[in-house]
């Protein structure tokens, strides 16, 4: 399939849809430019206005008996965590518009790149990366096997060559490394395009690995493919990626919109049948107004290998050390050099696992904070686009509002009990704004779940009606516990960053196994007192509340049993021999998938 036409027919596995280019953002050009920044100017002014108005409404509530410790601390918190829901909500309801609006229907722009029915052969050379740490080499060595084999099956397998860049410091892994690409050597015809380097000096970590390969091979390739140990492509995806690069020199970064594979997790399969159902509409609705100053998320991407190696360097930004959140540091200095940073917000076959239980799934946003954190330093760099300074902040302000929700939650008895004692406190207010701060938490996933029904054979590609209607519940749920479960984690993680506490730099557990009850309650404690604590004081004051609180508190108490029932393996059949929380692959797997999943 060839990704590029205004209105282009993407058949996706067994699906066919009609995927509506003016989402891709807007061509080159003077008109193009200024419809642009027309765009933009619009989205931040709903969101400023959404925000104001948030704000505007928590000083009425919380300063009605006059300016108080309290609410002066409940309204910054409000204002520190709102933006992250509010450009969600925006995103959402921009994508779903685009989608399915009539004036989306309607829009005739071009795409943002050359589009052409030509499929005359690919006249560059690309480098497929997998960056390896501590993996397993088998389970991670089977992902790029199977992508040469799907890109063998194109009339392009000759134009790609594959890389293993290890950066792993235990020995034993190393040989099992070796010994596993020697024999894929030995099996393959193309056994030249196989190469395998070991960093004995990991200095840069993962951009430091992939900067190092740019240095001593670069010259022989146009772009690169980063994958992670995780990551899963289709030849005809990489193919297209290629293709659109090839034929637009502007473009420097193409990043393909990443899906989760099937998995038998339990907690992986609910999280990304989430994800699957949010992403499309959230980054069709911000794809419209980032535009050329797009996101990259470190892999999965094509990378223009010439200027990332001439202006992408990260050596110097910071004085601390290395950058770990590397992926969109390099997109703003990709961008600042004048070359565009777009995202197809369209599935086009490139996937990645999920976390297979809630326990790794806060170890990786551990690290995704530590490294976020980073970007406070990187804010003010000169010669950056608003755009990307902005993407930068906002990466920050994700982690930021969480400790502010925290802290909102703690402090709400004692507010409660001060509105107690105000004849005129404005219940009806805090109700409002309570729903819509909820609604607006959930958007991207209520956008999604609209996306699929007016799709014609979207909710069949799920399983059906009842497979996922009960799904979209069941997930629902789990992501407002799991919301509650990260948020104590992720704010004491941030704590100690201000004492100098930080993780460490290492492989990933990919596979599920189950979580005991003790090593449950061992890591997740906190949350267990945080809300038993906050539902006395909450009982004491109004019963009710509790109950009305609950959507946003109950993955406090229930934090324990939450991480042990999705981690276990046993559930996991359940779900997957049932169809629970299925995604399309899981009902119809392409050859790769499959590929996958018979080699495991």
């Amino acid at each position: 399939m060839t990704i590029g036409a205004e209105h282009e027919r993407v058949s996706d596995l067994n699906r066919t849809i009609i995927v509506e280019d003016p989402s891709l953002t807007t061509p080159v050009g003077q008109d193009a430019r200024g419809a642009l920044t027309r765009r933009r100017r619009l989205v931040l002014f709903l969101n400023l206005a959404t925000w104001l108005l948030i704000i505007a409404a928590a000083c009425a509530i919380f300063l009605t008996g006059g300016w108080t410790m309290l609410g002066v601390a409940m309204v910054i918190c409000l204002a520190l965590g709102t933006p992250w829901p509010v450009l969600g909500f925006w995103n959402a309801v921009i994508g779903l518009w685009q989608l399915h609006g009539p004036k989306g229907k309607a829009q005739a722009e071009q795409p943002f790149y050359e589009a052409s029915d030509d499929q005359s052969p690919l006249t560059v050379n690309t480098a497929v990366l997998m960056t390896l740490r501590n993996e397993d080499p088998a389970r991670a060595l089977l992902r790029l096997k199977t992508v040469k084999a799907s890109l063998d099956r194109t009339p392009e397998g000759a134009r790609f060559s594959y890389f293993v860049l290890s950066d792993s410091d235990r020995d034993e892994i190393a040989l099992r490394e070796e010994a596993e690409v020697a024999a894929w050597q030995k099996s393959d015809s193309d056994r030249t395009r196989i190469i395998y380097r070991r960093r004995k000096d990991n200095a840069g970590f993962k951009a430091g690995n992939i900067r190092e390969f740019a240095r001593h091979w670069g010259s022989d390739y146009e772009f690169m493919l980063p994958l992670d140990a995780d990551s899963l492509m289709t030849g005809e995806a990489i193919v297209d990626l290629v293709r659109i690069m090839q034929m637009n020199p502007q473009i420097g970064i193409l990043q393909s919109l990443v899906v989760g594979t099937p998995s038998s997790s339990a907690f992986a399969r609910i999280f990304q049948f989430g994800m699957r159902l949010g992403m499309r509409t959230y980054t069709m609705g911000q794809a419209w107004w980032v535009g050329d100053c797009g996101p990259f998320w470190g892999h999965n991407a094509l990378l223009r290998i010439e200027p990332y190696l001439q202006h992408c360097a990260l050596d110097g930004l910071i004085k601390s050390g290395p950058i770990l959140s590397h992926d969109q540091v390099e997109a703003v200095l990709m961008r600042k050099a004048a070359y565009e940073v777009r995202v197809l917000p369209v599935e086009t076959g490139s996937y990645e696992d999920n976390p297979p239980d809630a326990l790794e799934f806060m170890r990786r946003e551990a690290r995704w904070c530590q490294g976020n954190m980073q970007y406070l330093r990187l804010i003010g760099m000169r010669g950056i686009e608003p755009v990307s300074r902005f993407q930068l902040l906002w990466a920050v302000l994700m982690f930021l509002g969480v400790p502010a929700w925290t802290l909102l939650a703690a402090l709400f008895p004692l507010a409660m009990l001060s509105a107690q004692s105000q004849a005129d406190f404005p219940w009806s207010a805090v109700e409002i704004i309570y729903a819509l701060l909820l609604v607006m938490h959930l958007a991207p996933k209520l956008a999604g779940i609209v996306d699929a029904i007016l799709t014609p054979g979207e909710v069949r590609r799920f399983g059906g009606w009842l497979s996922f209607a009960s799904s979209a519940i069941i997930e629902i749920v789990f992501s407002l516990i799991l919301g509650a479960v990260t948020t104590i984690r992720t704010s004491m993680f941030m704590a100690g960053l201000l004492i100098g506490r930080a993780v460490v730099w290492n492989g990933q557990r990919r596979d599920g196994e189950g979580v005991a009850w003790t090593d449950a309650l061992r890591w997740l404690w906190p949350q267990l007192l945080f809300g038993l604590s906050l539902y006395a004081a909450m009982a004491l004051i109004s019963p009710a509340a509790v109950f009305w609180s609950l959507p946003l508190t109950a993955g406090y108490v229930l934090a324990v049993p939450f991480v042990v029932f999705t981690a276990s393996p046993a559930v996991g059949r359940f779900f997957r021999r049932h169809g629970i929380a299925g995604i399309p692959e899981d009902f119809t797997p392409p050859p790769e998938i499959r590929a996958v999943q018979a080699g495991n």
